[in-house]
């Protein structure tokens, strides 16, 4: 992967940001993200964010190397904290971090998305952290992919900001509410393997010796998602 040849997962990734838009990579590691993305025309202007050191140093050489220094800003900074309100963003990335920490990030990070109208998130697992975020901040998820790369399952979730609260049920939230419309093979294949795992921990839960309050509301929640799952996989 490099500038001009991106993995699967950020190709998908990119095809979600507006031709022109000036977007903010968090956790942007090589940056190969916003070059790739200004060489073709769909930023304008690029913040790449690193809090990593090395990956921060391996961003500024890339972005360097390219001759986009002029339109790519590489900033050392935690999360959300390297966007200043002068920079007009109105497309913030965060791809290639757990859904938990991206949810943390964007709350953290609450009062530089006020001039931001897009968001393109690819969380590696607990993409309903997001939804469930979104929700409660009036952010619409307009389009959302799966698909698999070296063995692993990604979603991509795209949004933009609502003009009222949006509203996800339960099963919207964990599978996706766009994803529920396709149900294509790779969505099919990741929640049947995350059924029979469910169901595993489950049995493994049951036959300990003590079933301790924690125990018995994580049981609770693993029946109520194989259910889910069952629904939906029908």
């Amino acid at each position: 992967m490099n500038e001009v040849q991106l993995s699967k997962r950020l190709e998908k990734v990119v095809t979600y940001i507006s031709p022109g838009s000036r977007i903010a990579d968090i956790g942007s590691d090589h940056a190969y993200l916003p070059c790739y993305a200004v060489n073709n025309g769909l930023a304008s202007y690029a913040i790449a964010g690193e809090v990593v050191k090395g990956p921060y140093e391996s961003a500024r050489q890339q972005v360097a190397k390219t001759a986009l220094t002029a339109k790519i800003d590489v900033r050392f900074g935690d999360g959300l904290a390297v966007i200043d309100h002068t920079d007009k963003i109105d497309t913030i990335v965060i791809a290639g971090m757990g859904g938990a920490l991206i949810r943390s990030i964007l709350e953290n990070g609450a009062s530089k998305l006020l001039t931001a109208k897009e968001l393109v998130l690819q969380p590696n697992v607990a993409a309903w952290q997001i939804r469930d975020w979104a929700e409660k901040n009036h952010w619409e998820i307009v389009s959302e992919a799966i698909l698999r790369e070296d063995n692993k399952i990604y979603e991509v979730l795209h949004l933009k900001r609502a003009a009222e609260q949006v509203s996800y049920n339960e099963s919207e939230k964990l599978f996706g509410p766009c994803l529920l419309q396709e149900k294509n093979t790779v969505f099919r294949e990741k929640w049947l393997h995350e059924k029979e795992n469910w169901q595993k921990i489950g049995t493994a839960i049951r036959k300990s010796a003590v079933l301790s309050e924690a125990n018995k509301k994580r049981l609770k929640e693993l029946e109520n998602n194989i259910q889910l799952a069952e629904e939906v996989l029908k």
